[in-house]
């Protein structure tokens, strides 16, 4: 399998260390955490109102200036042959700021598949969904050079922080495959926005300049024949090795997002963060 290298500077150490994994060329076999069917390979893209050079989501939760009061699924409504989706648990409450998950689909796949994989834990959880689809069949990693993709999430995030109340100290960004791998270079890059990092079978990281120390969830199946478990270990590794606080959780299983895998990472994201000053937590072979 073709590796790429990727450069991760340690957030708490000056030195760049490299970081090479493994990543998943077969968009095929990228496509959908669950058994549902692939989506089209249309890049129809909507409005783009300006593309960061650097990286960085710019949007912020913060007042809410067109309060919405709909919850469950809903058109994330931006445009385009492709979109994406919100999902609104039914708890939430315009007067309580509510956890929110920024969630990356897999290559050719859409935001239909990550809503029936993540919306029974985002209901009993209370938090938030933000899936917008990738402008292409799969999502522009280089984000160092900036990119339709980074814009379309930076639009996203920003109307819905415009119509729901959000918790900032608990906004997450998750993903599923090359998805995954675009939720850690993301989360990484603008760790002071994201305070957590969900990746479900990721395949490498490509974030130079980490900001903030995001803590990092890695959930990856020991019977994955498209992302071979192996990458998911050493990107665990590596991230701990330059500083992060990483949690691995191994599962039986191949490329995909068990509901008992989902239920893991939601307890994890419940989890007080340790302190400080003491050492990072976490397994990692």
């Amino acid at each position: 399998m073709p590796t790429r290298r990727s450069q991760v500077r340690s957030p708490r150490e000056p030195s760049l260390r490299g970081l090479v994994v493994g990543m998943c060329l077969g968009l095929v076999a990228c496509v959908a955490p669950r058994s549902v069917a692939p989506a089209g390979e249309s890049t129809g893209t909507g409005p783009v109102a300006h593309v960061s050079t650097d990286g960085r989501v710019r949007s912020r939760p913060g007042p809410v200036s067109d309060v919405s009061a709909a919850v469950g699924e809903q058109p994330l409504g931006l445009g385009g042959a492709r979109d994406g989706l919100v999902y609104v648990p039914r708890t939430y409450r315009p007067e309580q700021p509510a956890p929110l998950m920024l969630l990356l689909h897999g290559a050719k796949g859409n935001a239909r598949q990550m809503l029936q994989a993540l919306a029974p834990v985002a209901e009993s959880e209370g938090f938030l969904l933000v899936i917008p689809e990738s402008r292409g069949v799969t999502w522009d990693h280089k984000l160092a050079t900036g990119g339709a993709d980074l814009d379309f999430i930076d639009m996203a995030l920003a109307r819905v922080f415009s119509r729901y109340a959000v918790a900032p100290e608990h906004v997450s960004v998750s993903g599923f495959s090359d998805g995954a791998s675009y939720a850690l270079s993301l989360g990484i890059l603008n760790g002071d926005v994201f305070s957590r990092i969900v990746a479900f079978a990721p395949g490498f990281v490509d974030a130079a300049e980490p900001r903030g120390v995001p803590r990092v969830f890695i959930a990856h199946g020991d019977a994955d024949k498209a992302i071979p478990v192996e990458e998911g270990r050493r990107i665990g590794a590596e991230l701990r090795s330059a500083g992060f606080d990483v949690r691995f959780h191994e599962f039986t299983g191949g490329h995909s997002i068990p509901a008992d895998v989902a239920q893991a990472a939601a307890r994890w994201l419940r989890e007080p963060n340790p302190p400080a000053d003491s050492p990072a937590s976490g397994s990692v072979p």
